[in-house]
């Protein structure tokens, strides 16, 4: 099969999906808002085996990716999905289950490699019939844990680091994907389609990436949990990068608990990653061990108001999460704005230029001679090539920009970086977090969704707290807050470095008083009278 049969054969829904039918009602699905547990205690009793349950999935994905609704959050399925299933179904009657994802099938970003029969494109027709030559860490620990790789997700091409005027939640390769709370908004990028697939019910867990705000801003869109951990916590080895400094893989799921139980089969020290030995020592194998109901008791939080204010409604929404946190118990500061937010957006976006050419352009090394592209120049040569295809809307000038940037070594980069690390960290949340003694910083995630914009782009508001976690390298938990006009709207915990223990005891105790997750009902847009 050439590159052009295999690129035609992994494409689901893509642009032709817009125009079909949108407002049908969608059949119950037995699975809806299946969590891990349920999914292992249907399989233990013999109701369900691995097989059948991504079976199960795998008509779901038809039925409202593909058809239907067609949200658009696939971009390719895993051939080999039903027989490893099988697989794993003989070894549970032979030896027993590996542990909670035995047989729980999981979908992961099209920028995270397998070696399989699917393709690591980052949603770019550049990568096309680009198969990675093993799988990456984060995919052998998933594989390990027994966990089956359904399919990989639509994502923003590159990891929206293309343009500076790009859309969310679209590709060349794949499309767009739409938000499944109203199809005719944006879910948020860069993990657009993983945040969309875990949202409708097409997978029992999903896994993103975040630079900035990839993780978490798709969850908060999507009413979803989302951990994007401390860098260092989980490997980028194998995960076509934008930024050795920022970058990392995360969790996406429905609730707090199936974030935990994703994050402890995920973490470890890769070899081929050095900074994950720091993580050594602080790694969790099980995170579901700090679930407390009653984690709020005592925790004292900081409230970064200089991120409220964007829309009254999103206020109201945190008020009232404010409100649940000292009913339960915790100790609210407020304000306990961080002092150096909104102060490094300009050495960011120096950072992620000169990472970026220099991290892409390894990555692309490691894939041998028989990768289609073997540089960032040469990427953005085939986009120019391919304008009509890959640039129908918006163009390349981070890539450019960053293609005429310098080693890691030039003094520029070297300034920017320290500057990041001293105003995010020491001078950032550190600072914040030291002043008042807190477990952490609260804060909305992201606004509403936002109306899919082809022709001007993103409408983002909100979602100021990403950058200061993502900067520093250190953890962001997001959980459903509740809705504005029916669109899920994100609280965010932040903490210091390797504090998921701390942040997940504070978000499960938030979700289990408040249980705001909603599954979506696919309307093709708002009924704003309602």
């Amino acid at each position: 099969m050439d590159r052009r049969d295999l690129l035609r054969c992994s494409l689901l829904a893509g642009g032709a999906a817009v125009s079909r039918a949108l407002a049908a009602p969608q059949k119950a699905f037995e699975l809806e808002e299946a969590t891990v547990a349920d999914l292992q205690a249907r399989m233990k009793s013999g109701e369900l085996t691995a097989q059948s349950l991504a079976e199960k999935y795998l008509t779901r994905i038809d039925e409202i990716d593909k058809r239907g609704p067609a949200i658009n959050a696939i971009i390719e399925l895993n051939p080999e999905a039903l027989a490893i299933a099988a697989t794993l179904d003989k070894e549970r009657r032979e030896k027993g289950p590996r542990g909670p994802l035995h047989g729980i099938p999981i979908l992961i970003k099209d920028n995270i490699d397998t070696a399989d029969r699917m393709m690591t494109t980052a949603g770019s027709l550049a990568l096309a019939g680009s198969v990675a030559p093993r799988d990456a860490f984060v995919v052998e620990r998933l594989r390990a844990a027994g966990a089956v790789i359904l399919g990989k997700t639509n994502l923003s091409e590159w990891a929206n680091f293309r343009s500076s005027h790009s859309t969310s939640g679209w590709s060349g390769r794949g499309g767009q994907t739409r938000n499944p709370y109203a199809l005719n908004r944006n879910p948020c990028g860069s993990s657009s389609g993983s945040g969309a697939a875990a949202a409708a019910n097409l997978c029992a867990l999903a896994v993103g990436t975040e630079t900035d705000g990839s993780v978490t801003c798709p969850s908060s869109m999507n009413g979803l949990v989302g951990i994007k951990p401390t860098v260092g916590l989980v490997s980028r080895s194998g995960i076509i990068p934008i930024a050795h400094s920022q970058d990392t893989a995360g969790p996406m799921t429905r609730t707090v608990t199936d974030a935990a139980i994703l994050l402890g089969a995920m973490a470890g020290v890769d070899p081929n990653d050095a900074i994950t030995k720091e993580s050594a020592g602080k790694a969790q194998p099980d995170y579901t061990r700090f679930l407390e109901p009653n984690g709020l008791h005592g925790a004292r939080i900081g409230v970064v108001r200089k991120f409220l204010g964007f829309n009254e409604r999103v206020d109201k929404l945190m008020g009232e999460a404010l409100y649940t946190m000292k009913r339960l118990g915790a100790e609210v500061i407020d304000p306990a704005d961080i002092p150096t937010a909104g102060k490094f957006g300009d050495a960011e976006t120096e950072v992620l230029l000169f990472e970026f050419k220099t991290d892409l352009n390894a990555y692309l090394e490691r894939l041998g001679p028989k990768a289609p592209v073997h540089s960032l120049k040469e990427i953005i040569d085939f986009n120019e090539r391919n304008a009509d295809r890959e640039m129908p809307f918006f163009g390349q000038d981070l890539m450019i920009k960053a293609e005429a940037k310098g080693p890691l070594t030039s003094p520029a980069y070297l300034k920017a970086l320290r500057t990041c690390r001293d105003l995010s960290r020491k001078q950032g949340i550190d600072a914040i977090l030291s002043l008042h003694k807190l477990d952490a910083l609260v804060a909305p995630t992201a606004g509403p969704a936002w109306i899919t914009d082809l022709v001007n782009g993103d409408h983002i508001s909100g979602g100021d707290i990403t950058s200061p976690p993502a900067v520093a390298g250190y953890p962001h938990i997001t959980v459903p807050a509740g809705y504005v006009f029916g669109l899920p709207v994100g609280l965010s915990f932040v903490g210091k470095a390797f504090s998921e223990p701390a942040l997940i005891r504070l978000a499960f105790a938030f979700e289990q008083a408040t249980k705001h997750r909603k599954a979506p009902k696919f309307p093709p847009t708002l009924d704003l009278t309602a």
